[in-house]
């Protein structure tokens, strides 16, 4: 059996000397290195700015969306949109691993949620056997390669997969909230109504207290209603995050003019940056949880309005993520209703 590097680099095929992820194709072949583990593939979560764009290319159509995931993955051996540079995630079952690998917690046969993206994961698809366009997810047959500095999540046995799966797929966004947000704050949350947002707005209010304000902002009627039923967000509202000024105005109405401490930003397109850049006050935070920020846009727009704030990159991994995530639903009774009806 030939021997793996622990992140990965064996499986680059171009550029050479790169690591998986920025690389634009990698190696999918499934016959496991000595430090991999093959698994047995039923679900991709797409990324949710990633599946917006493939869905608003293919003009809906299902046929077209799953001929581009099948073309994307073909050419690159990932899903890793070239557009938006995003993957998801995925679950499955641990059919091999490698003997050199050491993760002692882990046997043939556990169901398991890879914890990183599909942007970087050796992906083979057989066959799609159903799209969710709805809910971003891909149920296929196919096979996967997790490396062995890939992080993971044994599935839940208190609730369905497609449950668990929603929530593992943006678990970074609830957790590093959970570590930004400070008593006393008032914290804005742009796309609060889809499923990391929502996790942020209970994280958010949980930790802002009743001396903060959380402040829940939605694009459609729909996603505003969801923040509305879950009863947490101290002010709810509807607005179009590509126009900052507007959006400055909405803000600066229900502080006061005083502005947040602290903007997470979970939207799915782009062109979201200087909205949350105006709404956020001097020396206050930013979180860029979105996959469609642009860096060029969110530091050359804060510097041309001479903004003063600390922009934070979405990193999706932080420590203990994925069981703050599932735990939050396990003790909200509420939020999990509505996830169950979106995702099960």
């Amino acid at each position: 059996m030939k021997k793996g590097n622990k992140f990965g680099i064996h499986r680059v095929i171009e550029p050479e000397g790169v690591l998986p992820q920025p690389a634009w194709r990698i190696d999918n072949t499934m016959e496991i290195y000595d430090n991999e583990i093959l698994i047995d593939v039923q679900t991709l979560n797409i990324d949710s700015a990633s599946f917006t764009q493939i869905e608003e290319e293919s003009g809906g159509d299902l046929k077209k969306i799953e001929a581009r995931i099948k073309e994307i993955v073909a050419e690159r051996g990932k899903h890793h949109n070239p557009v938006t540079g995003s993957g998801g995630m995925l679950t499955g079952t641990v059919e091999k691993i490698g003997p050199a690998l050491q993760k002692s917690d882990l046997k043939v046969g556990d169901r398991i949620a890879t914890l990183v993206s599909l942007s970087l994961t050796p992906l083979r698809i057989d066959k799609i056997k159903e799209i969710k366009k709805d809910i971003d997810q891909v149920h296929i047959e196919g096979k996967a390669i997790l490396f062995e500095s890939g992080i993971y999540a044994k599935l839940p046995t208190d609730m369905e997969d497609t449950l668990a799966l929603a929530v593992l797929d943006v678990a970074g966004a609830a957790a590093q909230t959970a570590k930004l947000v400070k008593p006393g704050d008032t914290v804005l949350i742009i796309g609060a109504g889809g499923k990391s947002g929502l996790l942020c707005v209970h994280e958010a209010k949980k930790r802002a207290g009743i001396t903060g304000k959380v402040i829940g902002m939605g694009h459609s009627n729909k996603s505003t209603e969801r923040i509305e039923e879950l009863g947490l967000a101290d002010v709810v509202l509807q607005g179009d995050a590509t126009k900052p000024v507007e959006i400055l105005e909405m803000i600066e109405k229900v502080t006061d003019g005083k502005l947040a401490d602290v903007v997470i930003n979970n939207v799915n397109i782009p062109n979201t940056e200087l909205s949350s850049i105006m709404a956020t006050k001097d020396d206050g935070k930013i979180y860029f949880f979105s996959m469609a920020t642009s860096f060029t846009k969110a530091a050359l727009g804060a510097e041309g309005i001479g903004k003063d704030v600390e922009m934070i990159i979405g990193n999706g991994y932080t420590k203990g993520h994925a069981a703050i995530s599932l735990e939050i639903l396990r003790e909200n009774s509420k939020l999990r209703e509505i996830f169950e009806r979106l995702y099960v």
